[in-house]
């Protein structure tokens, strides 16, 4: 009969370790079911499940595999797998997949166990965990360090909704950001990515510094923060906030647009995004002076805002054609989509207030980026510690990846 072994090599990594082995499986025409190999501060881990063929004895295969290892400096243990045991494994593959990702300036043993326990309790096996950040130093850390770890997972959640809210609560009370997204073709498949503009993609909100400037800057902030908490219906208080400019000088809108704060990572994800051949849009119920200001500066392919009216030099206090409110940014979205020929799920959508929920709701990954509560609650991904250039990581893209991208782009 055949036997059908597990194999576990382990010891400093070392080129050649892979090779040698295999090698010697295959003199003895052993068949690799499967292997997988992982490196963690220059220690090797290397697992196969072999196949020796019936007819064959496993005595002189793992007498040579055992000599080798010893010679290399390796441990390596043997275990047999019974055949009934290895069909079960192997009907396991049809389960589903999921992506766990930990998002933090810094990932600590409290963070995982968190997340780990979670998992577990949901009744979901790991099958791989990956660091997609750099290596940090014991030195002085920077500000913007980032550090994430994804993991890879299996099988039937009891309730995907509580997890969720398990996720949420636990990234609330740690400090870290936990993103949850079923791992399928179209993850790896991403085209678009529309983006809200104010407090979003800049560290502002336009239309107040617009209103500090007319002299009206508490009156507006306060209807701003009332429609971006979703008190107030969008259009009725944006039309509200547009008024109290009239009068404004058109010139104040440049100042205003060469001094916009741009959002910590922006920069780089846009560029990481052109150089893997993605479309990027601006989605915002802001200005599209400004939005056509950012997509010159960041290389943004569409812009949707609202046009604000300007006879003679100065601010009427009316908007040109409709508004663009949380409907509309949906539409946009699904005619953008559309036009790209691309499947919603291909679509990625990024925002902070209650206006963006319509639009995250469409796409096939919604991020609440340093959200509002109630779009936090609402929205399935939220990114709150990280910056902009967090996003990478949901795609699975590693920092040595994007610095590459960077590179060349």
């Amino acid at each position: 009969m055949r036997e059908i072994l597990l194999i576990n090599i382990s010891g400093p990594d070392k080129p050649g370790v892979t090779s040698t082995i295999t090698d010697l499986l295959a003199r003895y025409d052993v068949n690799v079911l499967d292997i997988g190999q992982a490196v963690i501060h220059d220690t090797l881990t290397l697992g196969m499940v072999a196949e020796v063929p019936a007819g064959s004895e496993s005595s002189p295969v793992l007498k040579d595999v055992l000599f080798a290892c010893h010679s290399m400096g390796m441990g390596v243990r043997f275990e047999p797998i019974a055949e009934a045991d290895y069909e079960g494994w192997v009907q396991g593959q049809g389960k589903d997949r999921f992506i766990v990702t930990i998002l933090a300036r810094k990932i600590t043993a409290k963070h995982i166990a968190a997340v780990t326990s979670i998992v577990a309790g949901h009744g979901l096996n790991i099958d791989h965990i990956n660091r997609l950040s750099g290596r940090i130093s014991l030195g002085p850390q920077s500000p913007d360090q980032k550090a994430c770890v994804e993991l890879s997972v299996r099988g039937a959640p009891s309730d995907i909704g509580q997890m969720r809210a398990q996720f949420l609560a636990a990234a609330g009370d740690l400090g870290v950001d936990i993103a949850f997204q079923k791992d399928n073709a179209y993850r790896r498949n991403r085209r678009l990515v529309c983006f809200d503009m104010d407090s979003t993609l800049i560290e502002a909100e336009v239309i107040d510094e617009l209103a500090k400037a007319a002299g009206v800057g508490e009156a507006v902030s306060a209807i701003t923060e009332q429609a971006m908490r979703g008190e107030l219906d969008f259009t009725q208080s944006f039309q509200r906030r547009v008024g109290l400019l009239k009068g404004l000088d058109e010139s104040v809108l440049e100042g205003i647009a060469h001094n916009l704060p741009i959002t910590e990572g922006a920069e780089d994800l846009i560029r990481a995004l052109k150089a893997l051949g993605y479309k990027t849009a601006i989605l915002s119920g802001g200005f599209t002076y400004f939005g056509q200001f950012l997509k010159q500066k960041l290389g943004i392919d569409y812009v949707y805002a609202n046009e604000l009216e300007i006879k003679d030099g100065k601010v009427t206090g009316e908007v040109k054609g409709r508004v663009v409110d949380g409907q509309r940014k949906a539409e946009l979205l699904r005619q953008l989509a559309a036009q790209e020929n691309l499947n919603l799920q291909q679509v990625i959508a990024v925002g902070d207030g209650a206006n963006d929920l319509p639009m995250l709701s469409v796409a096939g990954l919604g991020i609440a980026f340093r959200a509002k509560p109630v779009v936090k609650e609402s929205a399935e991904h939220a990114i709150s510690e990280l910056g902009l250039d967090g996003i990478l990581y949901l795609l699975g893209v590693r920092d040595r990846d994007s610095e590459e991208l960077l590179k060349r782009s």
